[in-house]
């Protein structure tokens, strides 16, 4: 989303949260390294993603998303609406892209 919309995903953060340390779990890294060769979309994200810390993760990418911000001290950021509803429903605090315009908080 920061790509194709100019959202300038830290600042975004920032106003949002303050100061966050971002973190991306390695199934998120792995799916984004094999779309990469294909998707542009993905390489920039991939590029993007490489400038925070990687933190391990197990299974699908989004299992992982889901199971390491379950314990209520992280805050996923995505647009997958699919994703979003598993989160919504596992009382996940999660971020997305509201207007094309900036990022709305839940569950925070």
């Amino acid at each position: 989303m920061p790509f194709q919309f100019r959202i300038n995903l830290e600042a975004e953060l920032r106003r949002l949260f303050g100061e966050v340390d971002v973190a991306v779990p390695t199934p998120v890294l792995d799916e984004l390294r094999a779309l990469a060769d294909h998707d542009r979309w993905a390489k920039s994200a991939l590029q993007l993603a490489l400038k925070f810390r990687a933190v391990e993760g197990h299974g699908s990418a989004d299992d992982a998303l889901l199971d390491l911000s379950s314990d209520g001290r992280g805050i996923v950021v995505t647009n997958d609406a699919a994703l979003l509803d598993r989160l919504k429903a596992a009382g996940v605090p999660r971020a997305f892209l509201r207007s094309r315009s900036h990022l709305v908080a839940e569950g925070v």
